[in-house]
């Protein structure tokens, strides 16, 4: 048995935002999204950045060497984000998120890297798990016990991200998993877990079959939310290819 990834992505710039400044790749191998910051052109650029530098990892990569292409190419997307800054100071400031998974071409083991506030969540066996941790101010007051979790779902900071691919230099977090088949994840950015309760997205992913169709519904629901920052989706089902 082989597996691979099918994955579908959605992005939508949300109802407020004048630009979306995500940015997304998803196939058989490799599933990315990454969240701009900085202003509009610059937060554009930098997200660009770092899917550019991460969508070359898109092809059948040894489970031995998972980690260390995922490590390579974001430390390219921060030495080219470095340059960008360089280039132009106006750009000084800018940064994304970054959440990806790789799959090695074997199927028989997965590498997720995570810097940010954009999220992955499996779905397995009926339950739903988030496997990433707010990079955020937020997250730094729920660990510290000063808020609740109810108190950080409305918190007026809760968009301040604490690390970010920004050109200097920051350590991603990186996870290896044992996939499983009919394994199914969902990669998204803040403009859809900031908005959609995690019950009401174990459920959709459990009630929609089709990825298309569920990616496509997880974006109306934000956007049915108020859709106040731009969303972007990724689910992924892990099958037999």
């Amino acid at each position: 048995m082989s597996l691979k990834l099918r994955s579908v992505a959605v992005s939508h710039r949300g109802l407020i935002r004048d630009a979306n400044q995500d940015s997304v790749h998803a196939g058989p191998w490799l599933i990315a999204v990454a969240d701009g910051m900085g202003g509009m052109a610059a937060g554009d650029l930098a997200s660009r950045i770092a899917i550019e530098a991460l969508r070359p990892l898109d092809v059948e990569t040894p489970e031995e060497s998972l980690v260390g292409a995922l490590q390579d190419a974001v430390d390219a997307a921060s030495a080219r984000i470095r340059a960008a800054v360089t280039e132009d100071p106006e750009r000084q400031g800018m940064g994304t998120t970054l959440t990806a998974l790789l799959l090695a071409r074997t199927g028989g083991c997965l590498a997720l890297a995570h810097v940010g506030d954009s999220r992955a969540y499996l779905l397995r066996g009926g339950t739903m798990t988030q496997l990433t941790r707010d990079d955020t101010f937020v997250q730094l007051l729920l660990d510290e016990g000063v808020i609740s979790l109810e108190e950080a779902q409305n918190h007026p900071r809760r968009a301040v991200v604490t690390r970010a691919l920004q050109g200097e230099p920051v350590t991603p977090a990186y996870t290896t998993l044992v996939p499983k088949e009919s394994d199914r994840w969902l990669l998204c950015s803040d403009g859809l877990s900031n908005v959609v309760r995690g019950e009401t997205l174990a459920e959709t992913l459990l009630g929609h079959a089709d990825p298309a169709a569920c990616a496509q519904r997880l974006v109306e629901l934000a956007l049915q939310a108020g859709g106040p920052d731009n969303i972007t989706v990724v689910v992924a089902d892990l099958v037999d290819g």
